[in-house]
Order: C-alpha cells, then sequence, then structure tokens
C-alpha cells in the first residue's frame, strides 16, 4: 500500500512539473529532486517518464470519454447533455488541474499509447458532435455550424486548468452553471 502511495505521490509530482515545464524540459532528475529522493529510486515505483505521462494522459481522456458516454447515453435534452458536458470538465479539471496541462500540451508525445489516445478523443468529439447536431434538429440549439459551437465550447473547457488554480478556492457546481450561462444560453433556440 505504501508503494502505492508513492507511485501516486511521483504521478502528481510529475503532473505538476510537466504543467509548469512541459514534458519534453523535465528530467527523471528534476523528478526525484521534487521528489526528494535518488533519481535511481524512482525506477523502483515506475519504468520511465513515458510511463507518468501515458498514465495522467491517458487515465484523463478515458474519464473524459467514459463521462460522455454517459451522458450520451441519458434521456437528458441535448441542451442538458451539454451543461453536463461542461459540468465534466470542471470537475475533472478541478481534480485533474496539473495533469490536464499533460493532457492538452503533451499528448503528442506519448509513444506506444498514441493512437489509443487519439482514439479516445475522436471519440468524445464526435459524440460532442452528434448532441450539438441532434438539438440544433430538434431545434434546441439555433441552427449554427455545430463545429463552430463544439470548438467554442472546448476552447474554453480545455483552458479551464490555466484559470482555475488563479482562482482559489471554486465552487465546482456555480463555476459550472455560470460557464452553462454564457456559453450555452447564446446557443438555445428561442
Amino acid at each position: 500500500m505504501k508503494s502505492e502511495t508513492r507511485k501516486n505521490d511521483i504521478i502528481k509530482t510529475a503532473a505538476k512539473l510537466f504543467k509548469s515545464k512541459g514534458y519534453s524540459a523535465v528530467t527523471m532528475r528534476d523528478l526525484a529532486t521534487a521528489m526528494d529522493m535518488k533519481a535511481a529510486s524512482l525506477y523502483n515505483h515506475i519504468s520511465s517518464k513515458q510511463e507518468l505521462l501515458k498514465t495522467i494522459v491517458v487515465f484523463i481522456a478515458e474519464e473524459f470519454t467514459n463521462g460522455m458516454r454517459q451522458i450520451q447515453a441519458s434521456e437528458k435534452s441535448n441542451i442538458a447533455k451539454l451543461k453536463a458536458i461542461v459540468a465534466l470538465h470542471v470537475e475533472i479539471t478541478a481534480k485533474h488541474t496539473n495533469g490536464m496541462a499533460a493532457l492538452n500540451n503533451d499528448w503528442m508525445h506519448l509513444e506506444d499509447q498514441l493512437e489509443h489516445y487519439l482514439q479516445l478523443r475522436t471519440e468524445y468529439e464526435t459524440s460532442f458532435l452528434d448532441i450539438i447536431e441532434h438539438g440544433i434538429a430538434s431545434e434546441e440549439i439555433k441552427p449554427s455550424n455545430p463545429e463552430i459551437i463544439m470548438f467554442s465550447m472546448l476552447t474554453t473547457l480545455r483552458s479551464l486548468y490555466l484559470w482555475m488554480p488563479k482562482k482559489g478556492r471554486l465552487n465546482s457546481q456555480e463555476l459550472s452553471q455560470n460557464l452553462s450561462d454564457i456559453m450555452i444560453d447564446g446557443i438555445i433556440k428561442s
């Protein structure tokens, strides 16, 4: 159990370093220094820096994809589904603020998991677009370009990891509601 806790600490520290320096600039020595341990000791817990990146990025990507699957399968209206997507982003970003930097900025450094990550991202974005298109078809959403709606929303949601830490302690539910009010109310067909 103690070894698993140490590995989790290493993963969290790596995510923080990846956010501040970028994956390519972080060395195992940097990680060892941040963990106050010898670099050789890290290998008792992890096999490589690549393993850390995979653990961080793929875990978060799977969390997003699984959340999207649940949202899409729900009986909610398309507007309610979009609001659930906003809440999903806020929740995951609040839990994994540092890891979100790696997800957004360092995913291209994945080696043997790159294809898996890209499949997850494609599935997520396809589902997102599908919800928007169904919203337009059911006249819940103004007739607009669905890709522009998704791009606008994702641009904001994917950058939350930069903004949230600067705001101190935020109420996730309130933030989700405010973001939904701003991003979704403008596309609702009246």
